[in-house]
């Protein structure tokens, strides 16, 4: 190396250890100052080092936007909000499908969306099943009537409810079954109706078709009351409970607040979207809340107990701790290990570590987090520089 390069270096070095000096000595003055007023929390140990306060003066505070709030011991308000779907109460939703092989001859209810009642029409079938069954209820009644009394009209009498079982069983209505009975003449199709009032969702057949048995016909939904569904998030979960009110808005109905209650937390957490699913349940007397629609929900949650608040801008998350900036009686910014609460809205509960009325940066809090670090990466510098002197000096000795 030249000579002139060595004297390059031999000056950096010398500039390098006197802005280390200067720091320590603002340092040292702080912790010290604050140490007369009776606080521990001039500094933090972390894994390498302590974490250093910062002394800023107003100039450089308002400079570089730093601000600050006064912990206020209060209750915290807190509303959990979620967005739901409207969909189908599924103890509410009834399938229509044969218990026999035939054919469709004629559709009265030909389109999806269309009210229905219980007991109305819905299709004429004609399966070779159904005739043949007909059939057999028509000789068994004939058979009850040319029977006299004793074994032969027991005999008949049995045969004749056997024939209106099977029947019943494949869903052929009572009165129809009384009706073939009177006419004694087997009809060639049967009617199947409907089993339960509400809406077809789902029409899965048109005439001609042929249908095997279990296959969906129709599927029908009552709709006058629905289930909303919506996703929770994971830090909300355990203030949410079944029976708890919720209001619900709709863009459909602007200005206007449905009341509902959570009437099931499912047991169960997404993985994705780390969520959890909650239902609730409206009464929907004129079908205006139709399945698909989007819903914002405000959940009611018991206010929290009080505590010290402090806006969320003066919290800071390392990921191995918390921490906020104190403002000291000197003007120092202490950082200081907290525990946090709820948060609702720009606030945040603190339940350890600051008491109520001290002041928090509650701006640029990540600035003065990086000039704090740098304060103690400076300091460790510091030490190592210092102990190379000390080495070296024990060498040349």
């Amino acid at each position: 190396m030249t000579i002139k390069k060595e004297l390059v270096v031999s000056a950096l070095i010398v500039v390098a250890a006197l802005a280390v000096v200067t720091v320590r000595i603002r340092m040292s003055e702080a912790v010290l100052v604050e140490g007369d007023e009776g606080h521990d929390h001039a500094a933090m140990t972390t894994g390498s080092g302590e974490m250093s306060p910062v002394v800023l003066d107003d100039e450089s505070a308002r400079r570089i936007g730093v601000t600050f709030a006064t912990a206020e011991f209060r209750s915290l308000p807190v509303v959990v909000r979620a967005v739901g779907t409207v969909s189908y109460d599924e103890r509410r939703l009834v399938t229509v499908n044969p218990k026999v092989n035939g054919w469709v001859e004629e559709l009265h209810v030909d389109f999806t969306g269309a009210p229905i009642t219980r007991g109305e029409p819905l299709l004429e079938i004609y399966s070779p099943q159904l005739v043949s069954a007909q059939e057999e209820l028509i000789l068994a009644v004939r058979l009850l009537a040319e029977a006299g009394p004793g074994r032969a009209s027991d005999n008949a009498s049995q045969l004749l409810e056997s024939a209106r079982r099977r029947l019943a069983y494949w869903d052929i209505p009572e009165d129809e079954i009384l009706r073939i009975e009177a006419l004694r003449e087997p009809t060639r199709t049967i009617t199947l109706r409907a089993p339960a009032s509400g809406i077809v969702v789902e029409k899965n057949v048109v005439e001609g078709d042929q249908i095997m048995p279990g296959m969906t016909l129709y599927r029908i939904a009552d709709l006058s009351r629905v289930w909303i569904e919506a996703d929770v998030f994971e830090k909300d979960i355990a203030m949410v409970s079944e029976g708890q009110r919720a209001d619900l808005t709709f863009e459909a109905f602007p200005g206007q607040v449905f009341e509902g209650l959570v009437t099931y937390v499912y047991p169960t957490v997404s993985m994705q979207s780390r969520t959890a699913r909650i239902r609730l349940e409206l009464p929907n007397p004129e079908l205006a809340l139709k399945p698909g629609m989007y819903a914002d929900i405000d959940l009611e949650v018991p206010p929290s107990a009080p505590a010290p608040v402090v806006p969320r801008s003066a919290v800071i998350d390392t990921g191995e701790r918390v921490l906020v900036f104190v403002r000291s009686a000197t003007g120092a910014l202490l950082p200081r290990e907290v525990t946090v609460g709820r948060a609702s809205g720009r606030f945040t509960q603190i339940l350890e570590g600051l008491e109520p009325g001290e002041q928090v940066v509650s701006s640029a809090a990540f600035l003065v987090d990086a000039e704090s670090n740098l304060g103690t990466m400076t300091g460790e510098m510091s030490d190592e520089v210092t102990d190379a002197e000390s080495a070296a000096h024990l060498g040349h000795e």
